[in-house]
């Protein structure tokens, strides 16, 4: 069996970007308008600026979730300068979760009660937001816990390395819109 050379993944992915760049470079610039721009890709991370909206955010898909999602799960961390708005932390579940079942967030030794409903889950508050910020620049992943109506689990894990700069870019993304 021939051993892999440690750096044939950074050159498929190399391969896997220019033939991004030449499909793209087709594409007229109206194209390129419409939808976000992409900040940076950091370790499964990734920063992104809405200028239509104007809002940045940083966003990840879980990098596990137990049984077969539902739904397409990611978390994300939002900025939306005309409302005012830094930091604010979303999930959307791999479920639906039932209404009577809490919604737990755990974060290294953290845990937060989300609000929410359906797939759809929030901090309750500004404060909240902010300390699950923090929690996440120093912690190596999350987890999303709660349960179907049907009374299967809900379980969405999402790796951290690389959340801090994506945060921050999404944050610098949009520092001047307003």
């Amino acid at each position: 069996m021939l051993a892999k050379h440690p750096r044939s993944r950074e050159l498929g992915s190399m391969r896997r970007w220019a033939c991004l760049f030449l499909m793209l470079a087709g594409l007229p610039a109206a194209a390129f308008a419409a939808g976000p721009t992409a900040l940076g890709i950091f370790d499964g991370w990734g920063a992104f600026r809405d200028s239509a909206s104007p809002r940045c955010y940083a966003i990840a898909a879980p990098s596990a979730t137990i049984g077969t999602p539902e739904v397409k799960a990611y978390a994300s961390i939002g900025y939306w300068p005309k409302s005012r708005i830094r930091g604010q932390f979303y999930v959307r579940l791999s479920k639906v979760r039932a209404r009577d079942r809490d919604l737990r967030l755990t974060i290294g030794s953290r845990r937060f009660i989300l609000t929410g409903n359906g797939a759809h889950g929030w901090a309750s508050d500004a404060r909240m937001d902010a300390a699950i910020v923090a929690a996440m620049r120093s912690a190596p992943s999350m987890s999303v816990e709660s349960g179907t109506a049907t009374g299967r689990a809900i379980a969405d894990t999402y790796r951290l390395r690389g959340a801090a700069t994506a945060i921050d870019a999404a944050a610098l993304g949009c520092a001047k819109l307003r």
